[in-house]
């Protein structure tokens, strides 16, 4: 049974041969893309559930390439670079990556990473809300979409599962540990960039005025919050 089919996009000839024997190795069905817009051409004609995406490549590069993937799939996302200062990552991810490794790496490493962006939070089918309005936003669980007065919106999976462990957890501050391990699972827990860069994306869609924000809320040095007002 296969591990789950993946989608490596890098022009280097060598990096694909290594992560192609890798991941066959290790259950995943494999095709490689030497750019972004091959890339783009074989999302549209078959289906995955992972793309490993490189960031620096000619044409077009990893993180055009990932908003294009982004505004048509709930496909995972993770991007290869050789940069790692927080301003690359944060870029990535508001891009719409599900995560960032930095290259050199190793298996063990890219695996546990490829889990977690495949990976979907184990939440129970009753668990949490399956509608809320908040103010003049509805957010329609089961569909996945956040209903404004002029706008639907969809929900990425990873959006989708922090909006609904917080909505599950209402009125109550939740740690960024917490949330990082229950969302992208148990080896993250320090990576709160992340969080950061997906309460942003959350707030553009279910907050009035994102900037002052009214429902999802910061709790300095903690975590975050979604104040729920009394459904009455």
């Amino acid at each position: 049974m296969s591990a789950g089919r993946v989608l490596i996009v890098d022009d280097e000839p060598q990096m694909r041969r290594v992560l192609k024997t890798m991941l066959a190795a290790n259950g995943y069905e494999v095709t490689d893309a030497r750019s972004g817009e091959e890339a783009l051409e074989k999302v549209r004609a078959a289906t995955y559930d992972l793309v490993l995406l490189d960031v620096n490549m000619p044409g077009m590069g990893g993180i055009e390439a990932c908003r294009a993937l982004r505004t048509g799939s709930d496909i995972g996302i993770i991007m290869l670079t050789v940069r790692d200062t927080e301003r690359d990552k944060v870029e990535a991810l508001d891009a719409g990556a599900d995560d960032y490794v930095t290259k050199p790496f190793g298996s063990p490493e890219l695996l546990a990473r490829i889990r977690a962006a495949m990976r979907r939070a184990p939440t129970a089918p009753d668990a949490g809300p399956k509608f809320l309005r908040l103010g003049e936003v509805e957010i329609d669980f089961q569909a996945r979409q956040v209903a404004t007065p002029s706008a639907r919106l969809h929900l990425t999976p990873k959006q989708f599962e922090l909006l609904r462990y917080l909505a599950s957890r209402p009125n109550r501050a939740i740690s960024h540990r917490e949330l990082l391990q229950a969302i992208w699972g148990p080896d993250y827990g320090d990576q709160i960039e992340y969080l950061r860069v997906f309460v942003n994306q959350l707030r553009k869609k279910i907050e009035p005025q994102p900037a002052t924000p009214r429902y999802l809320m910061t709790e300095p040095w903690m975590g975050y919050r979604l104040a729920i007002p009394e459904q009455g």
